[in-house]
């Protein structure tokens, strides 16, 4: 649970799917310090990641309760929480489930379900990574992150030349997650989680999709939604207007 050290009050950031589950090093760090600057700009970022050895069967509460139990131990009162993408799915199970840990919920790229295609997506990947054809399997899934089929085309190239440079990939935690996020469907709890609630969305992300932001947001009692209308998934998680609205919500009294 490495801290990126700002002012406080702590937020608490769950990352999407990643390939080796270690906290970075070297490059790595430093490209996710870039990433949540602006949020370690005015609070300490605290990122919490999926523990190792996940066992089969592990399920969306599954891993919002070790996240919970995590919590617990660290703080001694309810935190920001803001969920990336696959980290949107565990922190909608975390509020729904242990509301006593979140105080406020953000949830980026991230939806009550995977779309059709997000599924698909992700078998996919998940397949590959079971036959051991690692590189095949990040390409595969980077291509769904564009908005648009040159930028696919490009996200797949680049993630296949960078590939060789990144940590090994834990293929059982990554496949196990992936199995769990495949399972996953908050709809019918979202009326459970009481934190306030920021939804951001793009609205061709093909991951979840601009129905299903919707969804999320009219479940939660009291939520707000921006809705990126031309964003894709990769350009929602990187977008200056999604940092802004973020940061303003997290702000508020």
């Amino acid at each position: 649970m490495p801290d990126l050290r700002g002012r406080p009050p702590p937020v608490v950031v769950l990352p999407g799917l990643e390939g080796p589950n270690v906290n970075p090093e070297g490059a790595a760090r430093a490209f996710e310090v870039r990433r949540y600057r602006a949020l370690a700009e005015r609070c300490t970022v605290v990122v919490l990641r999926r523990r190792r050895g996940l066992p089969a069967g592990t399920s969306m509460a599954d891993l919002a309760a070790d996240h919970a139990r995590a919590l617990r131990q660290r703080f001694d009162a309810p935190v920001d929480v803001v969920g990336i993408s696959t980290g949107g799915s565990v922190a909608l199970q975390l509020a729904a489930d242990h509301p006593d840990v979140v105080r406020r919920l953000v949830i980026w790229a991230s939806a009550c379900r995977l779309s059709d295609r997000g599924r698909a997506v992700q078998r996919a990947e998940a397949g590959h990574l079971r036959a051991g054809r690692h590189r095949l399997a990040q390409a595969s899934s980077a291509r769904a992150v564009a908005a648009t089929s040159v930028g696919a085309a490009a996200m797949a190239a680049l993630t296949w030349i960078l590939s060789r440079r990144l940590p090994p990939v834990d293929v059982d935690d990554l496949v196990r997650t992936i199995e769990s996020e495949d399972a996953f469907d908050a709809t019918a709890h979202l009326a459970r989680i009481g934190a306030p609630t920021l939804v951001v969305g793009g609205g061709r992300d093909a991951f979840y999709g601009a129905e299903l932001f919707r969804r999320t947001a009219e479940g939660v009692r009291g939520a707000r939604l921006l809705l990126l209308p031309r964003a894709g998934h990769g350009v929602t998680v990187s977008s200056r207007t999604a940092r802004r609205a973020i940061l303003s919500f997290l702000a508020a009294p």
